[in-house]
């Protein structure tokens, strides 16, 4: 365990960059799935590692051993290691442990507030009276469509039913869900806070091809997310974060890629990325492998210490 345990709290400082450029050889919605499961495995295997850390540490203490009905206190690691290690193990899980329930509490509190601005009805759109032109796709139950009345008059018809079809997408997708799992994860690691926007990026790219396959027309889905984009940026007030709005993230990017008529471009090609996906795939197994060994350790050095054979 003296090793081990150390192993997933290093090894996302190699994945996070193996998983960034891997979603960039992957069609949007694969890319998505990659760095939420990324993001969250490394995140777990993570925490793991620090509660082995603390517990391993705790059961050093006397009178946690006794609690434990351990018959001498637990040496399975080093004093001088074991208590330092402990103590900061101990305040980084509080740390996230608090960081979590206040991003939790934030995010909860903007949707309901949201929710509550929005006229009454039980249908998908909700239009509000504002000149400032603004989209997002709001979760819930029911998930809604808001747009304001500028964002309706800066868009042509055509172009009003791919804003549309691009805000479903992500309702159906629930995307929100992605976005909030990254969110919680980057708390827990400080690496993983660099998937988010990624992520983001893949999960608007799966909205865009989900509008222009919608509207049949993949010229009128890129000219309509570029002409909201470009509205959007006069003066657009803050969605809720666990949001998604359609002028988020590069934009001209967005809309390149729309243009592209290579959308289904088979990913993984090159030897390149096939590397970086065995990479990838090994730091996960060693992060998830040694985060389980380090607990069968302290699992047989806690049964030693209760004078088990």
């Amino acid at each position: 365990m003296i090793f081990t345990v150390w192993i997933p709290l290093l090894v996302p400082f190699l994945a996070v960059p193996a998983a960034r450029r891997l979603a960039e050889a992957l069609p949007p919605r694969p890319a998505a799935w990659l760095l939420t499961a990324a993001s969250t495995g490394l995140a777990v295997c993570s925490v793991a590692a620090l509660g082995l850390l603390a517990l391993a540490g705790a059961l050093r203490l006397p009178f946690v051993a006794a609690l434990g009905h351990l018959v001498t206190p637990l040496d399975e690691v080093p004093g001088a290691i074991a208590l330092p290690a402990a103590c900061a193990a101990t305040a980084l899980l509080a740390l996230c442990g608090l960081a979590l329930i206040r991003t939790a509490r934030r995010q909860l509190g903007e949707v309901r507030a949201a929710r509550r601005g929005l006229a009454p009805g039980s249908g998908e759109l909700a239009v509000v009276r504002d000149s400032c032109p603004y989209a997002y796709a709001l979760p819930g139950r029911p998930g809604r469509i808001v747009v304001t009345t500028g964002m309706l008059r800066a868009l042509e018809p055509a172009e009003r039913e791919a804003l549309f079809a691009h805000e479903r997408a992500h309702l159906r997708g629930r995307h929100h869900l992605f976005l909030a799992a990254a969110e919680l994860a980057a708390h827990l690691h400080p690496s993983l806070r660099s998937l988010r926007a990624p992520l983001e990026y893949a999960l608007e790219r799966c909205a865009d091809e989900a509008a222009a396959g919608a509207v049949g027309d993949r010229r009128l889905a890129a000219r309509a997310i570029g002409r909201a984009a470009l509205a959007s940026r006069t003066g657009a007030p803050a969605v809720p974060r666990a949001a998604l709005a359609v002028a988020a993230g590069p934009v001209p990017r967005r809309v390149a890629a729309l243009l592209d008529r290579r959308p289904g471009a088979a990913p993984l090609r090159s030897r390149g990325a096939r590397l970086v996906a065995a990479a990838l795939l090994a730091c996960l197994c060693a992060s998830a492998v040694s985060a389980v060994e380090a607990a069968a350790d302290l699992h047989g050095g806690i049964e030693t210490a209760q004078g088990e054979d």
